[in-house]
């Protein structure tokens, strides 16, 4: 009996957990940074653009989403999300310029967004009530295998087939047998006792100082995991005198440690408080920064990075977390406020590159000090709080 228990919950959570490693494909956008740079001989102003078309949707559209989704439900707004992120994998096909990759991250972005508003309340729907916490965890390991996975994936066609675009082929590919997967499975899913959630109801939760400065954490942490993920090949280029292939994979190292300090997070959450955590990983993620900035080496420049990847690693989750927390009974305004939040990643990968077309590379990245020294007075507030 338990094992036919086990194998339906397989037959319904292993396709919405595919949907991670769709999600998890809108972090190609910072490899894919340096190779369209690259291509069009662009400055860094005009290139940090490319992030920003794909991440400004979560600002836009995480809310309205969040609405349809309470209206049409979960499983066909996450395969709608995933189906538009397939499109925008291909458009890279149709012609190769700047406009067409600002274009087709721009439809990334849109299907990503709907892919990280629904994905998660599925996933709740498919859980054992008491595995979910582990889901989760599980769910964000896989993003970050993708997320690890892409630059390799992008050198390997770039090195073997002399065309790096053609990780987009990948990428489309696998959306479509996501999509297939999860439409063929039959999902109950839960509906809301409460009224639904409006937009009036969602920002009317920025008047509480705590929730405000948790959102406003979101939109730092994210903002800097962009902007080392778009700006870690550059710099150690700039810096080292790395081609662009070697220094791509620098990105590799920092979602490597990602991963590591998404799966050891979880264990260790079990003996440490999330607010605790939440203040000794921002440290760890401030520290690591500067020394990576300083570093005398390439060597010490890049277990700088990894050390960022670690001490960023779980900050999401936990302020997520401790937002919720904070008001369980509000938890579908409070999710569309913190994934609207995810559109930092739009706004300081710019600022980054007007600050390093003005000042140099190096001095883009006081950017992301900036936001890292905010995370840590925010976990401080949380745990006086």
């Amino acid at each position: 009996m338990n094992n036919s228990n086990s194998k339906i919950g397989l037959t319904k959570t292993l396709p919405v957990f595919m949907s991670f490693i769709v999600m998890g494909f809108v972090d190609i956008v910072g490899v894919a940074t340096g190779f369209i740079k690259k291509d069009f001989d662009l400055p860094d102003n005009l290139a940090q653009l490319i992030p920003s078309m794909a991440l400004i949707w979560f600002f836009l559209l995480s809310v309205p989403s969040g609405l349809l989704q309470d209206r049409f439900g979960k499983k066909r707004m996450l395969n709608i999300g995933m189906m538009i992120t397939g499109v925008g994998m291909i458009i890279p096909f149709i012609s190769y310029s700047f406009p067409i990759m600002l274009a087709a991250f721009i439809v990334l972005g849109i299907g990503n967004t709907i892919v990280q508003v629904s994905a998660n309340p599925l996933l709740h729907d498919v859980s054992p009530r008491e595995k979910y916490s582990s889901y989760m965890s599980l769910s964000q390991f896989i993003k970050a295998i993708v997320s690890l996975l892409g630059p390799a994936i992008t050198a390997f066609m770039a090195s073997s087939f002399g065309n790096w675009k053609l990780v987009f082929a990948v990428y489309a590919i696998t959306s479509l047998l996501a999509v297939l997967w999860l439409y063929f499975t039959q999902i109950e899913e839960t509906k809301s006792t409460h009224a639904a959630a409006t937009f009036k109801s969602c920002f009317s939760l920025l008047k509480n100082n705590f929730i405000l400065l948790m959102a406003l954490g979101i939109f730092m942490l994210v903002g800097s995991d962009v902007g080392m993920n778009s700006n870690i090949a550059n710099f150690l280029q700039t810096q080292y005198g790395l081609t662009l292939e070697t220094a791509s994979l620098g990105i590799s190292l920092y979602f490597t440690a990602l991963m590591i300090g998404r799966f050891s997070g979880a264990v260790i959450l079990n003996w440490i408080s999330a607010r605790v955590f939440l203040v000794i990983t921002a440290v760890v993620a401030l520290v690591s920064l500067v020394c990576m900035l300083i570093a005398p080496s390439l060597l010490i420049a890049q277990i700088a990075i990894f050390m960022v990847g670690l001490g960023s690693a779980n900050l999401f989750p936990l302020i997520f977390t401790i937002a919720l927390e904070k008001m369980p009974d509000r938890s579908n305004e409070i999710s569309g406020l913190m994934i609207m939040a995810v559109s930092g990643g739009a706004f300081l990968p710019p600022l980054m590159g007007l600050v390093s077309t003005s000042a140099g590379v190096r001095a883009g990245f006081l950017v992301l000090v900036a936001a890292m020294v905010y995370l840590v007075g925010v976990g401080v507030y949380a745990l006086k709080k």
